[in-house]
């Protein structure tokens, strides 16, 4: 069984929490960026869509005649000076017409004019459906090699007519810097406020956090008192227990079986041998009665470990065992012999222990061994009895047979570990370890 972590000092959990605030005010600026970013994205395609339409509306009225078919030097010339004067700009830095074939009838790049590349399934669809298309460039395309040097591109796309009603594609690169600058501004005037809102947020947490933690401390520490108090208690009512059938109950039964002895002699001496026998079959049963009550009284509450030692209390723990016929063994080596703050919980998870022993281990031998080393008190009960398995274990103690179980969470707050280890066939072994104070 793990020992539960002890409660977090204020300052460390605090500390914990402003980081973790920290972190996730990184992942929304993060996030927040990058969802920006897309948007902004999108937006530049939209606008990009509706601003190709327009730029296409102008050249097909101002400069695209039908020799841009037949890649006449005269209406390339005119083509190119209606692109020149109305379409480039500094964030519009290529201009093409495409055929339906994919040949290139037109380029401010005269170098690609009259070559084929083909058109990708967006393009196509544009000659039959209209409209108009955006999208970032691949710049790692052949038809683009001469845009390469620009940068991020954004290209759009839309189909115009020529005079006797051909369909061309006209397509446009424009500068991607160009069109997310906005999206860039915006971030930047989200970001203050933001940022802002979300560290006053967290600096208001602080106060609350910090009386969450100390609040937590608190109870650990009253749940500590209360286990004090309840083990004290459980001491107390035990001692009072054993004090009163001492006084009372087993005192009147030996008085009894004092007084039964020589009424038996008497009858015996009268040759009445029924009474005789009566009388000291009766006298037998209130002495066995006797030694059950006082075995008892060392089961609720160990009278001698106060005063004889930690010792002496096994020793009588492991005397029924011996009487049973078992083999026993005690080792309690002279720095637990002294005694130490822990010899109630040693005793009791060794009462335990070899309760489970006497009722369901049905083995030969059985040893106890208590050590103190390094600031620690270590208990094993070893038996060489039929041993059971982890599951059955948990079955047990589902069904109301807790034992040890209960004692673990005792240990557990005593800071110590309690291990129980068996296997079917391979006896039983139980180590309790508890750190000294």
């Amino acid at each position: 069984m793990k020992v539960p972590d002890a409660p977090p000092r204020a300052s460390s959990a605090v500390a914990r929490f402003m980081l973790g605030s920290l972190a996730a005010i990184a992942v929304v600026v993060v996030g927040g960026f990058f969802a920006l970013r897309s948007v902004t994205i999108r937006e530049a395609e939209r606008d990009t869509r509706g601003r190709v339409e327009l730029q296409g509306a102008v050249v097909e009225s101002a400069g695209l005649t039908d020799g841009v078919l037949r890649e006449d030097p005269a209406a390339l010339a005119q083509l190119d000076d209606a692109v020149a004067a109305r379409i480039l700009s500094p964030s519009v830095v290529r201009v093409k017409l495409w055929s339906r074939d994919g040949r290139v009838l037109y380029s401010d790049e005269p170098a690609i004019i009259g070559r084929r590349f083909g058109l990708g399934r967006e393009e196509r669809e544009l000659f039959t459906e209209g409209g108009a298309d955006a999208e970032l460039s691949d710049l790692s395309k052949p038809e683009n090699r001469y845009e390469r040097q620009e940068g991020r591109l954004l290209e759009a796309h839309t189909v115009i007519r020529t005079p006797d009603g051909t369909p061309v594609l006209f397509e446009t690169y424009q500068r991607f810097d160009a069109l997310s600058a906005s999206g860039h501004r915006l971030l930047r005037a989200l970001a203050p406020p933001l940022l802002g809102g979300l560290l006053v947020l967290l600096l208001f947490q602080v106060p609350l956090s910090w009386s969450l933690a100390r609040r937590l401390q608190r109870g650990h520490r009253e749940r500590e008192r209360l286990l004090e108090r309840a083990i004290e208690a459980s001491d107390h009512e035990r001692r009072r227990i054993a004090s009163d059938l001492h006084d009372g109950v087993v005192q009147d039964v030996a008085g009894v079986a004092f007084g039964l002895a020589p009424l038996a002699e008497d009858a015996a001496r009268r040759g009445d041998e029924t009474e005789a026998t009566a009388l000291r079959e009766s006298t037998a049963r209130l002495r066995q009665g006797v030694r059950s009550l006082r075995t008892l009284l060392v089961e609720i509450h160990p009278p001698s470990l106060e005063s004889a030692g930690l010792e002496a209390v096994l020793d009588d723990l492991l005397s029924p065992l011996a009487a049973s016929g078992m083999v026993v063994s005690l080792e309690v080596d002279d720095g637990a012999a002294a005694g130490t703050a822990a010899d109630p919980l040693v005793y009791r998870v060794a009462r335990e222990a070899l309760r489970n022993v006497a009722a369901h281990a049905e083995a030969s031998a059985v040893r106890v061994a208590v050590a103190r080393a390094g600031g620690v008190v270590r208990l094993t009960v070893v038996d060489d009895g039929r041993g059971f398995d982890a599951g059955r274990r948990a079955a047990r103690a589902g069904e109301g047979h807790l034992g040890l179980t209960l004692l673990e969470d005792l240990v557990a707050e005593a800071g110590g570990t309690l291990a129980v280890r068996s296997a079917p066939g391979a006896g039983t072994t139980v180590e309790l370890e508890v750190p000294l104070p």
